[in-house]
């Protein structure tokens, strides 16, 4: 790692659910402006690790959270830190799209009305962001039509734009193409890949394959614990843990 400008820093952080030790010790560093996948089977803490890097995880209120969580060298479990603003930094797109009940523009829209944007510049901002997931022409001339009455994978695009116009710095991806037919799923990666340009995308996902097609870098958990991390080109080609190795071999998991 001592190569890779980190722009997360996760040290000694442990989770718990009331009595359930979900996250034990993890320290690891997730890249800047990379793709880094977090892989392993179910129940090993992949979603609990997402949502403690924008502190989701406290939407939970049986949660314990302890240790740092340090974004461009800040804290975000300090006392005192905007949560708000913390989320707004690290957006999430999830497993399932869930657009607002409102409109196509309307939703896309509705995170910058919150932070102050004026609406005489909207038009441009809506525009930019359906292009930028590739869904402008094809929504282009019912903008004001439900988001309710896309289809599934141009939900998951509508979604990714609402995420993008609050202009965070990092993207957290929890399975956000396992809901969708390949078409669509094969776009939203495709989509994923080309913004890692400007922004930092955290992954979790069960499709080893889909790891090895996007991930820059990759976290491997087992039962709540790191195994291994790296670039994953060695992850995937010279696993050093055996279990790694037994995982990515379908031994085990």
């Amino acid at each position: 790692m001592d190569s890779v400008v980190s722009q997360l820093s996760i040290q000694d952080l442990n989770v718990w659910y009331g009595g359930q030790h979900a996250l034990k010790n993890i320290t690891l560093e997730i890249p800047r402006h990379e793709i880094t996948a977090i892989i392993g089977p179910s129940g090993c803490g992949k979603t609990t690790l997402l949502k403690s890097l924008n502190r989701l995880i406290e939407l939970n209120p049986h949660t314990r959270v302890t240790g740092q969580v340090l974004l461009d060298g800040e804290n975000i479990y300090a006392p005192g830190v905007d949560v708000t603003q913390i989320r707004a930094r690290v957006g999430l797109l999830a497993q399932k799209p869930f657009p607002l009940p409102m409109s196509i523009y309307d939703n896309v829209a509705y995170g910058p009305r919150i932070h102050g944007l004026k609406n005489g510049r909207m038009d441009d901002l809506v525009q930019h962001y359906l292009e930028a997931v590739e869904l402008w022409d094809e929504v282009k001339d019912r903008l004001k039509s439900p988001a309710t009455g896309l289809s599934v994978g141009q939900q998951q695009r509508l979604c990714l734009a609402r995420a993008l116009a609050v202009k965070p710095e990092i993207l957290l991806c929890d399975e956000s193409t396992s809901a969708l037919d390949p078409i669509s799923a094969r776009a939203v990666e495709r989509l994923l890949s080309s913004l890692k340009n400007e922004y930092t995308v955290v992954m979790v996902t069960h499709a080893l394959r889909q790891a090895h097609r996007m991930a820059d870098h990759v976290i491997f958990l087992w039962l709540g614990e790191l195994v291994e991390q790296g670039p994953a080109e060695q992850i995937f080609e010279h696993p050093a843990e055996a279990r790694t190795q037994a995982y990515l071999s379908g031994e085990i998991g």
